[in-house]
């Protein structure tokens, strides 16, 4: 493994996501600008090929798990499987892992909490969070103010968290929004601490019939409500300072 150090930690990015998904590119760069660091230093792997080599998790200080455009973490397919059984080992490693959306949903199924297609409970967009009383504990979450806002887009959610977890934030509409999983270092959150407003805008617009299923608002209406989540945006470099000091 490289030294820890601002200038040499490596990331590996697992990725879900299609050939053609236009969001593959982005999705690096939206995580380099939240840790911050230079994209170079992010290696893009996907899933749909296998999990990773010990060798290549050997070679990377922390892992980060991105979002989906095409596959749901609810469903059953041999893609998925693979993948669950990918995020098993990290666990079983304490590996230090950050998931964000479809992230937060697999690695929940994977470690044995649940999670379900639920179209009623949908977000999409800034959303009002919440931390629980066990973010107060928590070395990543206890920095962040009680309430804020993050960018939320999903039609999956967690039903219920894997043994051991611990929850650190809910919103109105989806108790489960974040946790640590067991007490390695390994988060989620459901929604995107990752991305600025301008990246939010940018991904939704790459997937516009969420937009009319969840919101049934254009994209101009859902940019005009949309707002800054600053707050939200240090939790990737809060892990790295605590995890990766």
């Amino acid at each position: 493994m490289t030294t820890p150090g601002r200038d040499n930690l490596r990331f590996l990015l697992l990725q879900m996501r299609d050939a053609g998904d236009p969001m593959l590119r982005q999705e690096v760069q939206c995580f380099a600008d939240a840790l911050p660091c230079s994209p170079q230093r992010i290696t893009p792997h996907s899933l749909l090929a296998g999990g990773p080599s010990r060798d290549t998790l050997g070679r990377h200080d922390m892992v980060l798990i991105g979002g989906s455009g095409a596959y749901s973490a609810a469903a059953d397919s041999p893609a998925i499987e693979r993948a669950m059984d990918a995020l098993r080992e990290l666990h079983a490693l304490r590996k230090p892992t950050f998931g964000s959306c479809w992230g937060f949903q697999a690695l929940a199924r994977a470690l044995g909490g649940e999670c379900r297609h639920d179209p009623q409970t949908a977000e999409l967009g800034p959303v009002q969070l919440t931390l629980t009383p066990g973010a107060a504990a928590d070395p990543v979450f206890r920095a962040l103010p009680a309430t804020f806002i993050g960018h939320a887009g999903h039609e999956d959610r967690v039903t219920r968290l894997p043994p051991g977890s611990t929850l650190l934030a809910s919103s109105a509409r989806v108790a489960e929004q974040a946790a640590r999983f067991g007490d390695g270092p390994i988060y989620a959150t459901q929604f995107h601490p990752e991305l600025t407003r301008q990246a939010f805008l940018e991904r939704v617009a790459a997937y516009p019939k969420y937009i009319e299923a969840i919101l049934g608002i254009s994209l101009q209406q859902l940019s005009e409500a949309c707002v800054e989540t600053p707050e939200a945006n240090t939790l990737l470099r809060r892990m790295v300072e605590v995890v990766l000091p």
